[in-house]
């Protein structure tokens, strides 16, 4: 990965930089899967399972397809630049550098990875108080405003001072 290693002396992102990194990225996903629910929705209804669950089946699956391409690209982009695209527009990255994909897996698993879930009744207010709790959780963490995510990885979001 670029970049050198940040030092004692790296600054944590502030919670704000850190909640406008996700929105930012939010916006991005949240166009595809409202381009997939309606896809699904349509494929669904032509062939006769509209339906299904209620009615449900296709934010059922575009949350769990959506919610899959999220963590996968919070790894990958992790993974080969130590940022995604919205943490490089709020200039926040991941450190240290140096941390193992697989590492970075199990990040992803725990954060966003429970947007999958989100397109299941009931289950999503599950899903929506653990990504709400993982958010408070990095306001209490002082100094270093580590979530859950973050400590199974060993990392931490600091300023990008480059």
């Amino acid at each position: 990965m670029a970049g050198t290693p940040p030092g004692p002396q790296a600054r944590p992102a502030e919670w704000w930089e850190r909640l406008a990194a996700r929105f930012i990225e939010a916006l991005v996903f949240g166009v595809f899967y409202y381009i997939l629910f309606i896809a699904l929705w349509g494929f669904l209804r032509t062939v006769g399972m509209s339906e299904v669950f209620g009615g449900r089946l296709p934010g059922v699956i575009g949350w769990a397809v959506a919610g899959f391409a999220y963590a996968g690209y919070d790894w990958w982009a992790h993974s080969r630049r130590g940022r995604t695209f919205g943490k490089a527009i709020m200039r926040i990255r991941l450190a240290p550098d140096d941390r193992p994909p697989r590492t970075l897996l199990k990040r992803s698993l725990v954060y966003p990875a429970p947007l999958m879930l989100m397109g299941i009744p009931v289950v999503n207010l599950v899903a929506g108080m653990l990504l709400f709790g993982v958010g408070l959780l990095i306001l209490m963490d002082k100094p270093l405003e580590r979530g859950p995510h973050d400590r199974v990885a060993g990392t931490r979001v600091v300023k990008d001072l480059r």
